[in-house]
């Protein structure tokens, strides 16, 4: 599994960084009587997950099974960003010609399509959009019966292509033109509003685009997440993944959320262990070494 070179992936910044300075500044946001923070954060008086907890969950799931090799191109695009600043589009290679970086709308469409559904289906249904419909101006002249056809293999064709079809419809008559691009230059609280104005797009989606496709500093919540958290303490019993969303990104540091997000979510479809079960299911994978992550439960055994 090649741990050391995965671990080597990681940024120096991440583990040279003071777990006490870290601790320090958040302890500062807890204790704060801003009300705009009271506002955004449901659970300000709840003190985990620490910086320092955040840390070792990370590395403790990155010596496990290594970084997941599904979200290492958006990792790539996250250190290349840092790297080099330029605008690219549709079809645009990075320096070292290792990804092909998605536009924004690209990324927004993708993320709706793989709601409710694997990921390989989400995958299949989007490069049968793009094979059907090479323009998003196509996609907007379609007839609705024949996008949801291009799209069904990924489940929920119906409510996807309103969706989308509601998205390139309002962008036309805003600017004209069927593109996201102009996000990348607002600020993270601007992008949420802006991507939120659509139909259907909700806080998960929001997150996902802000992560993966623009390369900012947020946490996504999904179902794996929810439990995981859920399991470790970092939310209180009964959090919502609405209030889960608000109040991880208070507590984790900007500069773990998206490897701690990628791993808690790889680790959370195949591990039985240390997350709760929905209903009697059981999930269809296990891993066979033990979880790390028990040992962090709040009601570990």
């Amino acid at each position: 599994m090649q741990k050391t070179p995965k671990r080597k992936q990681i940024s120096s910044k991440d583990n040279t960084r003071s777990p006490s300075k870290k601790s320090n500044t958040s302890n500062k946001s807890i204790k704060t009587k801003n009300p705009k923070l009271l506002s955004t954060e449901p659970y300000p008086l709840h003190p985990r997950p620490t910086p320092e907890e955040c840390l070792i969950v990370r590395d403790e799931l990155l010596e496990l099974d290594g970084f997941p090799e599904e979200f290492i191109k958006y990792r790539i695009e996250r250190q290349n960003s840092k790297l080099n600043s330029s605008n690219s589009l549709n079809g645009s290679v990075n320096s070292e010609g290792l990804v092909d970086k998605l536009s924004v709308l690209d990324g927004l469409v993708s993320t709706i399509l793989s709601q409710n559904t694997t990921d390989i289906n989400s995958q299949r249904a989007f490069a049968s959009l793009k094979a059907v419909f090479p323009t998003w101006e196509l996609v907007l002249a379609a007839e609705q019966k024949l996008l949801e056809n291009a799209i069904k293999c990924g489940g929920l064709a119906p409510t996807k292509a309103a969706c989308i079809r509601n998205i390139l419809g309002c962008l036309k008559e805003r600017s004209g033109k069927l593109c996201l691009e102009y996000l990348r230059d607002l600020s993270i609280e601007e992008i949420k509003s802006e991507l939120s104005s659509f139909k259907g797009i909700g806080p998960k989606t929001v997150a996902c685009v802000l992560m993966f496709h623009l390369q900012q500093d947020d946490f996504p919540v999904d179902t794996h997440v929810l439990q995981i958290a859920t399991t470790l303490g970092w939310v209180p019993e009964g959090a919502d993944a609405k209030k889960t969303y608000l109040h991880l990104n208070q507590r984790i540091p900007n500069e773990l959320k998206f490897d701690l997000n990628c791993l808690l979510f790889t680790h959370g479809k195949i591990c039985n262990r240390c997350s709760t079960k929905v209903g009697k299911q059981e999930k269809k994978e296990s891993v066979n070494k033990p979880c790390p992550l028990l040992n962090h439960c709040k009601k570990s055994d």
